[in-house]
């Protein structure tokens, strides 16, 4: 499951997003509202998308299935100079990150985020840093439901 610990370089982003809760999951509205419209991107980076998750400082004990948080749906972009109607500009800051790889449907991710929060984490010398978390999915995933499919799951840690 984990991969490595990787710094990188600030990047910037594209998309849509939305105030959500776990319990009361909102994450669909704002990737229906990128995938029609991934032709409109002229300077991606890449074909990956991101999955990124801002938090307001909460840990892992304190975050409950109705803590609120911030989603976005995005794509790494060369610059700003063309974004297209709508869209949001999202810059993620530089930092170093552990990355863990996640294979299997949604409904397994539980199973990661557990390991890395409540056995990987602990028994590291990192901490969780304040910046956005995010999951990349690349040529390996197969949608969210064919246990197949792999993601990389990118935490901010010091």
């Amino acid at each position: 499951m984990f991969l490595k610990t990787e710094t990188i370089t600030a990047k910037k982003m594209i998309g849509f997003s939305i105030k959500t809760t776990m319990a009361n999951d909102q994450t669909v509205k704002i990737w229906q509202q990128l995938m029609p419209r991934l032709k409109e991107i002229k300077n991606a980076v890449s074909a990956d998308l991101f999955s990124l998750q801002i938090y307001n400082g909460e840990t892992f004990e304190e975050f409950t299935p109705t803590t609120a948080f911030t989603k976005f749906a995005l794509v790494a972009v060369k610059n700003y100079d063309f974004v297209p109607e709508n869209f949001q500009q999202f810059d993620l800051p530089a930092g170093k990150y552990a990355v863990f790889l996640h294979k299997g449907t949604s409904a397994d991710f539980p199973k990661t985020t557990h390991y890395i929060y409540a056995e990987w984490l602990p028994n590291s010398e990192y901490t969780i840093d304040d910046r956005p978390h995010f999951a990349v999915m690349g040529d390996n995933y197969l949608g969210h439901e064919n246990p197949e499919t792999e993601e990389e799951v990118w935490v901010p840690i010091q």
